[in-house]
């Protein structure tokens, strides 16, 4: 019988074991127990881990191989997204609405899975990151003011780890995360953690890379100065109008 390490909710300077001891089957599962304090949530992060389990059972932590990638330069900026940006009428913000957003993604139902991984423990514990700077939101409005989409996830030097969107009209999220990436791209970033590979996510230009090629990106880019937070969205970037451009070498 396979065992996981046991991670100790009262001991924060426990580490965690490298991601490469994760197992195969189920992909990824790596530890089990801890909490979500601030202090763990950032080093699993930093490390390549996230924590994904259901209401009421242990955390579990996970670093599944391969890793679903979106790098900024490759995002598949289809030609009726650029209209829909153009045209549709919504606003997008930063940092305006964030336990509105991680509650929407909590609500919003997905194909082929029985409610959210997202507990009120999850939410509590994200939004004390967002209130220090490291979690972040994305709101799609249309022309009433109403929360049609949006997504949120954590920033770390220059990657952001992305955890959920919603949509409650066709594109709000797609327009919200194409404004993300534009404002990314300007701030130096080059990479989006996706976690798994999805339909939804491939279509706009995520791909999977090995798990140690991951490490080795995120090892390098958290380590660069990032975008101090809270976030604004600059209205004078013009978005629908962005093409992704690969980065320079460094």
């Amino acid at each position: 019988m396979v065992s996981i390490p046991w991670l100790d909710p009262l001991d924060q300077t426990q580490g965690f074991p490298p991601a490469e001891h994760a197992l195969t089957e189920p992909d990824g599962l790596l530890a089990a127990g801890g909490d979500l304090n601030p202090q763990r949530l950032l080093n699993a992060y930093k490390n390549g881990i996230f924590p994904w389990y259901e209401a009421g059972h242990p955390i579990l932590w996970w670093s599944p191989n391969p890793r679903a990638v979106l790098f900024i330069h490759e995002f598949k900026f289809h030609r009726s997204l650029r209209k829909k940006v153009r045209h549709a009428g919504m606003r997008v913000t930063f940092d305006q609405a964030f336990p509105d957003v991680m509650a929407e993604c909590a609500r919003t139902p997905r194909r082929g899975q029985h409610g959210t991984w997202i507990s009120p423990e999850m939410l509590q514990a994200y939004t004390l990151l967002h209130h220090m700077g490291h979690a972040h939101s994305v709101e799609v409005r249309d022309d009433s003011n109403n929360l049609i989409g949006g997504l949120y996830g954590i920033a770390l030097g220059r990657v952001f780890f992305g955890e959920s969107m919603f949509s409650h009209c066709n594109d709000a999220s797609k327009i919200g995360f194409a404004t993300l990436l534009c404002h990314l791209q300007d701030w130096g970033f080059r990479l989006v953690d996706c976690q798994q590979a999805t339909h939804h996510l491939t279509f706009l230009g995520a791909r999977e890379i090995p798990r140690a090629d991951f490490l080795q990106l995120i090892d390098r880019d958290i380590r660069m100065p990032g975008k101090p937070g809270p976030w604004h969205c600059d209205e004078s970037l013009p978005v629908a109008d962005w093409k992704p451009q690969i980065p320079p070498k460094t």
